[in-house]
């Protein structure tokens, strides 16, 4: 059975703009996911971060072929009013961290949250982590 791992928006970006050094790791966990050893899910509401970063990057053309690609290769889980009230209510920081947080709630089964802030999710009752500490952990056990 396929692992089932939320991926913040940090992760999505170091993937599609090969940011160093967490590029490698953000690839090997798309790898995974292609193979159908992981799942991966993202967040709705982290879909125009995503573009707004990658554009800067790449260009507005490239950064819709990256969200189109984004889309085909990830389950994307809705954010509703229920999640952006639970979102006000949660101990985080980061107010977008607390909605993904409570977008990934939704998810039954869910592993992980990856992401490259594990600070941002320290009140996480899910098991929070880095890709690379995921890879080794999970995967390359």
């Amino acid at each position: 059975m396929a692992f089932k791992l939320f991926i913040d928006s940090d992760v999505v970006i170091d993937y599609f703009t090969d940011r160093g050094p967490h590029a490698n790791p953000a690839s090997e966990l798309f790898e995974l996911n292609e193979k159908g050893i992981v799942v991966l899910y993202a967040s709705a509401v982290s879909i125009n971060n995503i573009y707004y970063i990658v554009r800067k990057f790449l260009g507005p053309g490239r950064a819709i072929e990256v969200i189109e690609t984004l889309i085909e290769m990830t389950k994307i889980v809705g954010t509703t009013k229920k999640e952006i009230t639970q979102a006000l209510k949660n101990d985080f920081k980061d107010f977008e961290d607390s909605i993904q947080y409570s977008s990934a709630m939704r998810i039954k089964g869910l592993e992980a949250i990856i992401t490259r802030n594990t600070k941002d999710y320290r009140n996480s009752i899910i098991a929070v982590m880095t890709p690379l500490d995921f890879l080794n952990l999970k995967v390359k056990n």
